[in-house]
């Protein structure tokens, strides 16, 4: 219980920040609870050689919960494609499963640097007015359908993200409408959360360095706590985002995510821990 209570505050703050950033962003929790989550483990004194796959496992398995509420919601709207899902879905779920493999076996190091670097260059897309760029008239098929989902639920799932940051930004470039890259892309998280989660479960299984409440890489007080707290917090942060235009968004969350991948980085070289 000693070690628990702060924790419990920890998980509390985790949440009301991501939620906040989430709502005001418009992006899924992953991307804002694996470095916040991070931070806040640090400051706990949480071993820098697996406070990265705590934060990262944890994330994955709050996303389990909020893209099962976010796709029944855009299925009902009719915005997801079902027809894309039966076709990526399979390779999405095995590039989780293989990607929380690798993620167990490397350093948190390891995954910090992958966090910055593909969070830079998200950050850069963002900065830049690339909104309208469509270089494929329709999604792949052939090695490309296989490929690009496989590296989706890989690098997610090693990211602690779900479907939004880069099955959003993927299909939109393939000519996708908005509204329906986001409503598939929330399905797919589903499919990255479920066996990422099952992964770091398995291959933290029994590690002294755990903190308290943790079942693996998993900490339950996290999955408790993060994801109610975000979706509390979200619409907050949504009224917020109502005042800003798509383009002040789209700076405002380049600029957030340029400050993450510096510290990722940062943390990857050694500079901080």
């Amino acid at each position: 219980m000693e070690g628990l209570l702060p924790l419990v505050f920890t998980m509390l703050a985790t949440g009301v920040v991501a939620g906040l950033i989430a709502g005001l962003l418009g992006v899924g929790g992953g991307i804002v609870i694996v470095p916040v989550l991070d931070a806040a483990l640090a400051i706990r004194g949480v071993d820098p050689a697996i406070r990265m796959h705590v934060a990262v496992g944890t994330s994955l398995a709050t996303i389990i919960f909020t893209s099962m509420s976010s796709a029944r919601a855009h299925h009902a709207r009719g915005a997801v494609d079902m027809k894309l899902v039966k076709q990526w879905g399979p390779f999405i779920f095995v590039g989780s499963m293989m990607g929380s493999v690798v993620a167990a076996a490397v350093d948190s190091s390891v995954l910090a640097a992958i966090f910055g670097v593909v969070a830079l260059l998200i950050a850069i897309q963002m900065l830049l007015p690339l909104e309208d760029y469509r270089p494929w008239k329709e999604v792949p098929r052939g090695p490309g359908g296989i490929i690009t989902p496989s590296m989706i639920g890989g690098l997610s799932a090693m990211m602690g993200i779900g479907g939004g940051t880069f099955s959003v930004a993927t299909l939109t470039m393939m000519s996708q409408p908005i509204h329906r890259a986001v409503g598939t892309a929330a399905l797919f998280g589903l499919l990255i959360a479920v066996p990422g989660t099952l992964g770091f479960i398995v291959n933290g299984w029994g590690d002294p360095r755990l903190p308290a409440a943790n079942i693996g890489y998993v900490n339950l007080v996290g999955v408790a706590l993060i994801a109610p707290m975000t979706v509390m917090m979200a619409p907050l942060g949504a009224r917020l985002a109502h005042k800003l235009s798509r383009r002040q968004l789209s700076l405002a969350f380049g600029v957030f995510l340029g400050i993450v991948a510096l510290r990722m980085l940062l943390r990857a070289t050694g500079i901080l821990t």
